[in-house]
Order: C-alpha cells, then sequence, then structure tokens
C-alpha cells in the first residue's frame, strides 16, 4: 500500500470517528481538488465543527500543531493527519496571521480560503461535495480564481500572490483577470513575506510546472519577480549574439531552458535535486548583463561580448541562494556548477588529466545538464556534449579519478619536504599518471627525482 493510500486510509478513519460522534467532518482544500481533477493528493486534512479540545479528547494521539488556529494533528498508525475546527478569520497583523479567529461552520471557513479551486469540502463517507465557492466551475474551466474580493484575500496572506502563480503553471490553467490585476496593483507587499516562504513558493513554481519559464515569464508581467529575484530583471532585454543566440535576450534564453528542463531529459542517474537543476539554470547566466561589452569576435568582428561572466554570475547566485536561506551543500553545488559551465566550450581541446578532472567533478552531472539545456536553449549543437558521453563510455571500465600513485608521504621520504613545492609536484604527477605517460608507480618516482630532487 502507498504511503498516500495510508494517509487517506487513515483521514477516512478520522472522518468516520468524528462523523459517529455527530459533528461534521469533511475532507478539505488541495486533496478534493486534486481527486476531482483526478490527480494523486500529496496529503489529505480534515475539517470539521468539532472544537479543539473536542478533537484531542476523542483521539488518543494528538499534537497541538496549531491549537491557536483550531487545528489539531491526530496520530493515526504511523499517519498524521491535520484535524482543522472551521473558523472565520479576522482582520490581518503581518500580512500573514489574522488579528483574531473565530469558529464558525463549514460556508464561512471555505469563505476565508484562498482559491475556488481549494475552498470545496467533500465527505468521503456520504460521497457528497460541498462547494461554496464555485470551485468545480472553475476546474471545470481551468482558471485560478481569488474567493471574493481578490484584494482582500492578499491582503490576508501577501503569499497568496505567488501561490496564485504556482497553481496556475502547476495545473497548466489560466489566471482570473480580476485576480490578476490584483496582483498587479498589490505585488510590492510581497517583499514582507519571509525568504523562507517565497523560496518554496518559487521552488514548486520552478519544479513542478509543465513550462517553468512560462511561470517565469508571468512573475515577471505582473510584477512579482521585481520583489523576489530583482536580480534577474536585467536580463530582461539584455542583448546577445545572434550567431550564437538566435533565440534572443538573456531572459528568454533562461526561460527557454526552463521550459526544456522540465521536458524529459536523457536517461541518467541523477546526482542533483530538481530543486539543484532549476536554480542553476535560472541563475546561469544572471550576471551576463553586468559582463555586457563589445569586442572583436573569433572573426574579428565586433560583437556583444560576456567575458568573465560565469564567475560573476556564481557569485551574484551565492548572494540570492543566501538570500532564499538555502542549505549550503546545495548552494555549493549550484554555484560550482554555474561557475564552470563555460569550460563545456574547450572539452574537446582539453588534455586527458584536465577532461577526467571535469568528468570526476562531484557537480559533473548537474553540470553536464545544464551545458546540454544551455545548447539546447541556443545554437542547438550537441557536439562537446556527445564527445564528453563519448570520453565517458570509454573509460566505463576503469575510475575516471584513479588512485594517485606519489603522495606528500613518498615525496617526503625523498628529501622534498616545502609546502607549496609538494603541492606543485603532487598535482603535475597526477596530471601525468593521467596522461598515461609513466607506466608504473616507480616510473613517476623517478622522473620527480630527475625533476626537483635537487631542489
Amino acid at each position: 500500500m502507498s504511503k498516500i493510500v495510508q494517509q487517506k486510509a487513515a483521514a477516512l478513519n478520522v472522518v468516520q470517528q468524528l462523523q459517529d460522534k455527530g459533528y461534521i467532518a469533511l475532507f478539505a482544500g488541495g486533496c478534493v481538488r486534486d481527486e476531482l481533477l483526478g490527480r494523486e493528493p500529496k496529503d489529505y486534512d480534515v475539517a470539521t465543527d468539532a472544537l479543539p479540545e473536542e478533537v484531542e479528547s476523542m483521539f488518543p494521539k494528538t499534537l497541538p500543531i496549531g491549537k491557536a488556529f483550531g487545528v489539531i494533528a491526530v496520530i493515526d498508525g504511523k499517519e498524521m493527519i491535520e484535524v482543522a475546527t472551521f473558523r472565520e478569520e479576522i482582520g490581518t497583523l503581518d500580512g500573514r496571521h489574522p488579528e483574531s479567529i473565530q469558529f464558525s461552520a463549514a460556508k464561512e471557513d471555505a469563505l476565508r480560503r484562498d482559491f475556488t479551486i481549494n475552498g470545496m469540502f467533500y465527505d468521503p463517507v456520504q460521497e457528497k461535495l460541498h462547494d461554496y465557492v464555485h470551485g468545480q466551475r472553475d476546474l471545470k474551466n481551468r482558471i485560478i480564481t481569488a474567493i471574493g474580493d481578490p484584494a482582500e484575500r492578499f491582503r490576508e496572506d501577501h503569499l497568496r500572490m505567488l501561490r496564485a502563480v504556482r497553481f496556475t503553471h502547476n495545473l497548466g490553467f489560466t489566471l482570473d483577470p480580476d485576480t490578476e490585476a490584483a496582483i498587479r496593483e498589490m505585488a510590492h507587499l510581497i517583499k514582507k513575506i519571509s525568504a523562507e516562504r517565497i523560496e518554496a513558493e518559487l521552488t514548486r513554481t520552478l519544479t513542478d510546472s509543465a513550462k517553468p519559464g512560462d511561470a517565469l515569464k508571468h512573475l515577471h508581467e505582473l510584477g512579482l519577480m521585481q520583489y523576489t529575484l530583482p536580480e534577474l530583471l536585467p536580463t530582461v532585454g539584455q542583448k546577445q549574439p545572434p550567431q550564437f543566440h538566435p533565440e534572443g535576450d538573456v531572459f528568454e534564453h533562461t526561460c527557454l531552458m526552463l521550459n526544456l528542463m522540465a521536458e524529459e531529459g536523457p536517461e541518467t542517474d541523477q546526482a542533483y535535486s530538481p530543486r539543484e537543476l532549476a536554480y542553476t539554470v535560472l541563475l546561469h547566466d544572471v550576471g551576463k548583463p553586468a559582463t555586457a561589452s563589445i569586442g572583436p569576435g573569433t572573426d574579428g568582428k565586433d560583437r556583444i561580448r560576456f567575458d568573465g561572466h560565469a564567475s560573476v554570475s556564481a557569485r551574484m547566485a551565492e548572494e540570492i541562494l543566501i538570500r532564499l536561506k538555502f542549505p549550503n551543500i546545495e548552494k555549493k553545488s549550484i554555484t560550482a556548477a554555474i561557475a564552470g559551465h563555460m569550460r563545456f566550450m574547450d572539452v574537446q581541446k582539453m588534455r586527458t588529466s584536465k577532461l577526467r578532472q571535469l568528468i570526476g567533478a562531484a557537480t559533473f552531472d548537474l553540470e553536464m545538464e545544464l551545458h546540454r539545456l544551455d545548447c539546447l536553449g541556443s545554437h542547438s549543437k550537441l557536439d562537446n556534449f556527445d564527445y564528453v558521453r563519448c570520453y565517458q563510455q570509454k573509460m566505463a571500465d576503469e575510475p575516471i579519478l584513479p588512485e594517485p600513485w606519489i603522495t606528500g608521504h613518498d615525496l617526503i621520504a625523498m628529501g622534498i619536504t616545502e609546502g607549496r613545492l609538494i603541492g606543485k609536484i603532487l598535482k603535475e604527477a597526477y596530471e601525468h599518471q593521467m596522461e598515461d605517460q609513466f607506466n608504473s608507480k616507480e616510473a613517476l618516482i623517478d622522473w620527480v627525482r630527475k625533476s626537483y630532487e635537487s631542489e
């Protein structure tokens, strides 16, 4: 039995027990929406007219995860089901929390929710839908509509503006004109939302949308990108040399890559998360506007150049990821892949040792996928990608980064003790080893003696 099937069974058990005691108890929110759409819900929530204390008294194991707002977690076996008492919310303190709440009935609870498609209830015992907000109509019409007055809904929780974009593009719907107009008017309020909540919405938009590049364009059109990812604004309209980027400006290139990212890529064991890939693509060229200049190309004619943009993009990406509270391990992977993404231009000219070091890097899979998308999102030439893949297959039966034959202990035993010199020799010796310039450790040590022992 799958995890979600187990949770649904647990939620149904909670509903049944509450109804057996005479309470109203219904599935609520996203699980109702997803089941009506034929999608697998991520979880199941229950709404009831039972008060928090009554819920606690009915079930042997509970957690007061949001008791002040009427939310109690019921532990049913290995599953945790959130049970929320129907409530109305009065006023707003900070663009997230209400000034106060009062417990109410199902209809009033539905009217305080964000979008019509999320405001429905379903009775799994009676198999009856309760729709006070025309959510079923909007599901059929494939439209995201705020419940009631859109401005009021966004004043209550500013993050709902980002959620509107996420639902629109995760579901492939359109955004209701009045809801969209309210977002345009109120976009600046998103600045009041914490970085962690913004990151969570951006990430789900970028990783769960069929066309995340279109979602990014929508964020820009609505004015939300200006306050969430302002570093990307200069990429809009930043021209690129057409011989390398016939697709258009830097922003268009980034959006195209994000859309390609969401399509099925080559078969591979991914050594990176969807979030790492999404932000690597999103930020890989963020430094281009800051490095734009006019200079000679390979043909001697002047063109737009972005010298050093990879390292500048990596530095800017690091600042953005710090602001969004990314874990260090993901931040390092993303910035390393961005910093090195221009190396693939030279793979067919690389020495064997340098190529093997590129392939052996911890971020290689992420860098390769970024390179593939970069090519497909511009000139469409995959010569360098194919070259590296072929070399990988050629080296499939031996370690790409073998154990070094010579270590610092070997050099010290030879009387070489100066730290910098040891580092220099070890680097050169390892490169010679990978270049197959010596057929044994002894031959390599003999080269070291002849080259450095006198030093």
